[in-house]
């Protein structure tokens, strides 16, 4: 079930990605008396058809990797003489470069929209406060104590857990200094520190900034009682209950939560004898952990059950609200600086400054999608303005068959006023065709190997 869950949540956002792109080429195309001959989202054979009273055909195909516009041009057929005025290569070249940059331009809009939406429910996140700081770490050496609240990185605020991770992304493959800015509870007063990098995890896979500095980030204390028993699980079968707290196993007490699953852990069908503490009562439970596979092929124990977590104090939360404009301009201010993000990572990668490990194709993109809509409208709709954001400028590069190429020879066209040879423009499509190819292969290699 959690398969075909993935699976269409990821068509989901495929849909809506391509729906858009597609929408931005084909609405500029009629704007400027270009005449569509299909729309479709997919590709190969067709689905679905239907056809519209201007003669475009809307489709969706059985291929869902994408999506195309097919207008009139000359260049791919013969053309009735009524219907020259309406060819695209009959159009002149800002028509054409209107047109070529309606998709990735939809996309970049698509992700403002999506962003207005999550800002409008209000955000909320937890304050950076540091719990624990790794000894020889780049926190260390940054001077960072416990119980200091993280006010700003490299002079930009981060308010939230999810701000400061953003704002050390943004510093993956750098070279220099990162400059923290941080104070302690109950004091106006703010400390400067810096501490020196140099290619920062630039080799690392799906690197983890945060722990990576070595900051443990404040959380409230996970409790040794338990909140929920799965049905059905060897807690279950052994008498265990919500409510229960746990006293000992095989006489050794745990002072936390981690240290007690653990030691569950390493017991895979081995008989535990757990003391527990139910209405005043000490009672104790012969528990045998289940054994369960991991994908990584290890073997571990697992009883079922869930730990009651304190509540997060509310002056450790922070809560946004926003206004109808106040959400717009949140949302294209997202939407700007995720799309520099996504400039500075692409520029990373070409100059080796991150690792080619990072590029994710479909597969993980799928996982992606189906654990975001399981967390919420708002994970979702955030992904989804993301992945817009990356299809807009990975459209926009200078390669020959994305839209970027176009671009590229339309402002030629524009400067020396002619077009660029037919000759040059086989050659450029063979190499753009040869570099996405590459790309694409190199992403689902690293989508197999992650499996």
């Amino acid at each position: 079930m959690d398969f075909i869950q993935t699976v269409i949540w990821a068509l989901v956002a495929l849909g809506v990605l391509v729906a858009f792109h597609e929408a931005g080429h084909f609405l500029v195309a009629r704007l400027c008396g270009v005449k569509v001959l299909r729309f479709s989202i997919g590709f190969g054979r067709r689905l679905l058809s239907r056809y519209d009273r201007h003669g475009t055909e809307f489709t969706v195909s059985a291929i869902p990797l994408g999506g195309y516009v097919k207008m009139l041009d000359e260049r791919e057929g013969p053309v009735p003489a009524e219907e020259l005025d309406q060819a695209f290569n009959r159009k002149s070249v800002w028509a054409r470069i209107a047109i070529a940059a309606a998709g990735p331009l939809a996309n970049f809009l698509l992700a403002i929209l999506l962003f207005w939406g999550v800002f409008m429910g209000g955000t909320a996140g937890p304050v950076p406060i540091v719990e624990e700081v790794e000894p020889g770490s780049i926190a260390a050496r940054a001077g960072l104590e416990a119980e200091q609240e993280i006010i700003a990185v490299d002079g930009e605020p981060t308010p939230t857990w999810q701000a400061l991770n953003w704002r050390l992304a943004n510093r993956l493959g750098d070279t220099g200094t990162i400059d923290f800015t941080v104070r302690y509870p109950d004091s106006e007063l703010e400390y400067h520190s810096s501490v020196d990098i140099e290619r920062w995890l630039a080799g690392r896979e799906i690197p983890d900034p945060l722990a990576e500095i070595g900051l443990t980030l404040w959380t409230p204390s996970v409790t040794l009682t338990l909140s929920r028993v799965t049905e059905g699980s060897a807690a279950e079968r052994a008498g265990l209950r919500a409510g229960d707290a746990v006293l000992a196993t095989d006489g050794q007490s745990f002072d936390t939560w981690e240290d007690w699953t653990e030691y569950v852990r390493t017991r895979a069908g081995q008989s535990m004898q757990v003391e527990v503490e139910r209405d005043g009562e000490r009672l104790l439970l012969a528990v045998t952990p289940e054994a369960v596979t991991l994908e990584s092929g290890e073997e571990i124990g697992r009883i079922g059950v869930l730990p009651v977590v304190e509540t997060w104090p509310e002056e450790r939360v922070r809560t946004y609200h926003y206004s109808f404009a106040g959400a717009a301009l949140k949302g294209l201010q997202e939407t700007w600086d995720k799309t520099k993000f996504t400039l500075s990572s692409l520029k990373k990668l070409i100059f080796g400054d991150l690792s080619t490990k990072n590029l994710s194709g479909p597969i993980t993109i799928a996982k992606v999608a189906g654990t975001s809509a399981e967390a919420g409208w708002q994970s979702f709709l955030s992904l989804l303005a993301l992945l817009s954001i990356s299809l807009g400028v990975l459209n926009l590069l200078p390669i020959p068959v994305l839209d970027g190429g176009h671009l590229l020879y339309y402002g030629i066209e524009a400067i020396k006023g002619s077009p660029v040879s037919e000759r040059v423009q086989m050659i450029g499509l063979q190499v753009g065709m040869i570099l996405v190819l590459g790309i694409m292969g190199l992403a689902l290699y690293n989508d197999i190997l992650r499996l």
